[in-house]
């Protein structure tokens, strides 16, 4: 069982540094910044993400996303507070500027025919977009395979 406190302060550790600097840390980075054993750490994460609070890689346990933000180069590029960030899907693209609480630029690409779409997000509306949002599968399905949705 893993220290609940220890949890709570990876939790904030990760998503305070990925809103302030575009980059979700990993468990090393996480450990020293805590001052925590790395294996700890590693426990805590997994906990997290049994909890759906963040996304471990498969095959090494990184952290993939701390949802909206993603650990990984994605097509889909946020702009806002003077900093980038990257998300998963069109849906954590748009949760990144509400996360913020801060206007964003949306860069990404059509999932039909791969044309550049803009989206802008001015307070907490779409101001402008371009193109069509599909959703291949439904929300309530999507933790089923959080890599394919």
């Amino acid at each position: 069982m893993t220290d609940t406190s220890l949890v709570q302060q990876v939790r904030l550790h990760v998503f305070g540094e990925a809103a302030a600097t575009g980059r979700v840390p990993q468990r090393g980075q996480i450990a020293a910044a805590l001052r925590a054993p790395e294996t700890a750490v590693q426990e805590a994460l997994r906990e997290l993400a049994s909890g759906k609070a963040i996304i471990l890689a498969p095959h090494d346990g990184d952290i993939w996303a701390a949802n909206p933000f993603c650990a990984v180069p994605s097509p889909f590029r946020v702009a806002a507070r003077g900093t980038r960030y990257a998300a998963i899907c069109i849906w954590d693209a748009l949760g990144i500027p509400a996360a913020l609480g801060a206007d964003a630029t949306i860069h990404a690409a059509c999932g039909d025919c791969g044309a550049p779409m803009t989206l802008e997000v001015v307070g907490d509306r779409l101001a402008s977009a371009e193109g069509v949002v599909h959703f291949a599968v439904p929300a309530l399905r999507w933790w089923d395979n959080i890599g394919f949705t």
